[in-house]
């Protein structure tokens, strides 16, 4: 069977069962009734002396997170792609280019959106 073949099965399968994993929780899971009591911030089992002083985490710290999980994940590829180029051919170091232009745009468009810079202000 051709490795690509194989791949494309296997993260065919992986994308199937978080689908239906998904939604079997949206149909099958609890869905609990919004209430004044379930909204309010819980610490402790006390409720906060001063409300005013509760703040929400802002959502850029989201973006960071979801910034560094990317890159996280394309040096881990990295690896895994050094390790099995053995033979390295013309079709690899040009798959090897492509993975690597999609970082520098990834990481561009990063840069140019801001995201690390509105965090560290």
């Amino acid at each position: 069977m051709d490795p690509y073949l194989a791949f494309l099965i296997y993260l065919a399968a992986i994308l199937g069962f978080v689908a239906l994993a998904l939604i079997l929780n949206r149909i099958l899971g609890p869905k609990p009734a919004r209430s004044a009591i379930k909204q309010e911030p819980f610490e402790c089992g006390a409720t906060p002396p001063d409300p005013v002083n509760v703040r929400r985490i802002p959502i850029k710290y989201y973006a960071v997170a979801v910034v560094f999980v990317v890159f996280d994940l394309e040096a881990v590829f990295l690896f895994v792609w050094a390790l099995a180029a053995q033979p390295v051919t013309g079709f690899m170091l040009a798959t090897f280019g492509v993975f690597t232009a999609l970082l520098v745009l990834i990481l561009a468009y990063v840069w140019r959106s801001g995201v690390l810079r509105d965090v560290t202000e």
